[in-house]
């Protein structure tokens, strides 16, 4: 089931680049992340409150709350960097090197996770990098 909620992830993330591209054409990309990020916070407490899971945060530990904050503005600072990338760049390219976090987070999943990995998960991560380069650096 994680494989469907993955691809339907992806899917969802290619509209929101081809949505944010034709907005943010004359828009200042930080403005533009900022309306989006009003839209996520509405959404997002909307579906935890519809949820039942509101009671939820008086249980969640200390270092639960230290990681999620962290990862919350990294978040930010990310779409941030990658509104800016988007305003100045093209869609196609701009998303194709995004993807080479996919090579990141294998890497830090297993240095700071402790996630084993086979030689096929290093391979296709190799291969994905090598195509999100060839794609960023294609001529126009």
């Amino acid at each position: 089931m994680w494989i469907l909620f993955s691809l339907l992830a992806a899917f969802a993330t290619a509209l929101v680049i081809t949505l944010s591209k034709a907005g943010i054409k004359n828009v200042d990309s930080t403005l533009a992340f900022a309306i989006q990020s009003v839209c996520i916070l509405l959404v997002s407490w909307s579906v935890v409150i519809r949820q039942g899971s509101l009671g939820d945060l008086a249980r969640i530990e200390r270092r639960d709350w230290i990681f999620l904050i962290l990862a919350g503005v990294i978040t930010c600072i990310s779409s941030l960097l990658s509104f800016h990338a988007l305003k100045i760049g093209q869609a196609s390219r701009t998303s194709s090197l995004d993807k080479v976090s996919l090579v990141f987070s294998i890497t830090l999943a297993i240095l700071f996770l402790k996630e084993k990995v086979n030689g096929q998960v290093m391979v296709g991560a190799a291969l994905m990098a090598m195509g999100a380069i060839i794609i960023a650096l294609a001529r126009e």
